[in-house]
């Protein structure tokens, strides 16, 4: 659940990011792309280290 919510938050900001810089269309599905997989990389990441931590 972690991971879904940072990819669909990561697709959020990269989108605003991308608008407040002046993107046209290409840009903001670039940054949202790209946002979207670096923020469910780190949430992947955050899911391993909660599941180790709680499983002893």
């Amino acid at each position: 659940m972690i991971i879904a919510a940072a990819l669909v938050l990561g697709a959020i900001l990269g989108d605003l990011r991308a608008r407040t810089r002046g993107g046209n269309g290409s840009d903001r599905l670039q940054y949202a792309a790209a946002h979207a997989i670096a923020f469910a990389l780190v949430g992947l990441f955050v899911t391993i280290a909660l599941d180790r931590a709680m499983s002893g």
